[in-house]
């Protein structure tokens, strides 16, 4: 322990408004209502992580139930494989809505982190916002979303949904190629619906969220794990 913590500060002071700088010391240990705080955020955040992957677990589990039972009879039909990607599609609105909850648990818990246990540890390298704490207490006082909607889409797109409906979409095309009774493209035909309209909407609609995950854009979601630091032993 340091001995700042019997030293009486001035509120005036700027570095009196520095949580960070007092993070070792006595009046700020493990028991201070700051670490209370800390550590309610991160069981909130766990809260709402926890309801991401309940969603992406659902949507595994139906997809795997689809494909089983769309090959599991050359008579089931193909259209089956398309319904499902309605379903993910479900799935991703769903996820997209509380990814954007997680965030403002999230931005709240990488602010502590940021600004008061790095700071703490190593003030060399001063706050990652200077700001932190008017931003911290606007977010309490009227908690709001941070990111559009889109953004979240495309953010789950990239992590789960996207290469879900990719397989999905390689299961439908073997399904009207190599298992249909009739040549391609009519094998692809529902009801009165040609097959030639159906496979333009599949991939029309294949495009447009392959275009919504991957365009540039700015992203306002707070950062994850976006890089690797592997040490050699």
């Amino acid at each position: 322990m340091t001995g700042n913590s019997s030293k009486e500060t001035d509120p005036s002071d700027p570095e009196h408004r520095e949580v960070g700088r007092g993070l070792l010391d006595e009046e700020m240990g493990p028991s201070s209502s700051m670490a209370h705080l800390y550590r309610g955020e991160i069981h909130r955040m766990k809260l709402w992580r926890e309801r991401l992957d309940r969603t992406t677990n659902w949507a595994v589990i139906v997809l795997a139930a689809i494909l089983t039972w769309a090959f599991s009879s050359e008579s089931n039909p193909h259209y089956v494989l398309l319904a499902g990607g309605g379903v993910l599609s479900t799935f991703l609105g769903i996820e997209a809505r509380r990814y954007r909850g997680y965030d403002i648990w999230r931005s709240r818990v990488r602010a502590f982190q940021k600004n008061v246990w790095a700071y703490g540890l190593d003030p060399s390298q001063g706050l990652a916002d200077e700001d932190w704490r008017t931003h911290l207490s606007d977010s309490y006082r009227q908690p709001q979303l941070k990111i559009t909607r889109m953004e979240a889409i495309a953010h789950r797109l990239r992590r789960v949904y996207l290469p879900l409906l990719t397989v999905l979409l390689a299961a439908w095309t073997v399904r009207i190629t190599a298992f249909a009774d009739v040549p391609w493209p009519a094998s692809a035909a529902i009801g009165r619906i040609p097959g030639g309209v159906v496979i333009s909407t599949v991939l029309v609609s294949y495009g447009v969220l392959l275009f919504t995950a991957l365009r540039p854009r700015t992203w306002h979601a707070e950062t994850e794990l976006l890089s690797e630091d592997l040490r050699e032993e």
